[in-house]
């Protein structure tokens, strides 16, 4: 597992989505570094981390490999803060072991995988037959993993992603009444892999959760809103 360890504070574990790496957080990284420690770490089989295969139960396995990660750094418990799949990592981890989270942050994220209007399919078959919305994830896949790389990971990814819909769908939010730290659940109200209302789902089951809408924006927050997304990321830190 790639990951950067820099700064002194409070530990605040940041986890970009699937597919990506922490350079994706690099504008959040450098004003996070101003007051907290900030472990930044790619997602297994992502960015700079080891390729690995996807069964239904990577979530549960990548939870448990960053709380892996925070023993080995000596850590007890941290702020984490993620993006779709990272923060699906994020809220399952604070799920499974509540008293190793400060607080969690979580953008695209909704305690559970709910079927595009389109199946799985487009996902699965990214690299040759991508939708017209997944275009800009398939070229960027190619570019960054390379055509043969790119296209195993989508396949395996959207296979896995298409057996938890089929278990039920459930990450984080049968969990979710015993997420015990604040939460805060940010989501644009034009996402369309994380609607709003599943987002609020969530929200509405864990104990202490702040649930905030962000108008005119998508599933990539951090890119399209970066300013937006990283005072409201600061401002929450700051409070807890």
């Amino acid at each position: 597992m790639y990951f950067e360890d820099r700064g002194q504070g409070d530990v605040v574990l940041l986890l970009p989505g699937w597919g990506g790496s922490i350079t994706d957080l690099d504008r959040l990284r450098q004003e996070l570094g101003e007051g907290f420690r900030v472990v930044a770490a790619d997602l297994p089989g992502c960015g700079r981390s080891e390729p690995r295969s996807y069964t239904a139960d990577f979530y549960t396995e990548d939870a448990a490999a960053f709380l892996g990660l925070l023993d080995r750094l000596g850590v007890g418990a941290a702020h984490l803060v993620g993006f779709s799949d990272g923060g699906e990592v994020a809220l399952l981890m604070a799920a499974l072991a509540p008293s190793r989270a400060l607080s969690v942050v979580a953008w695209g994220a909704a305690g559970q995988v709910v079927e595009p209007a389109e199946g799985f399919v487009p996902l699965m078959n990214l690299l040759d037959e991508p939708s017209q919305g997944l275009l800009p994830l398939a070229a960027y896949l190619a570019e960054a993993y390379g055509p043969e790389r790119a296209r195993a990971m989508a396949a395996g990814w959207g296979g896995a992603l298409r057996d938890i819909v089929a278990a039920g769908g459930d990450i984080s939010l049968s969990r979710a009444a015993g997420i015990t730290c604040p939460v805060l659940l940010v989501v644009g109200s034009d996402d369309p892999y994380c609607p709003a209302a599943v987002v609020q789902e969530l929200a509405e089951a864990i104990p202490r959760s702040r649930f905030v809408e962000l108008e005119n924006v998508g599933h990539d927050v951090h890119l399209v809103a970066p300013e937006l997304l990283t005072g409201v990321v600061l401002d929450w830190l700051g409070g807890h």
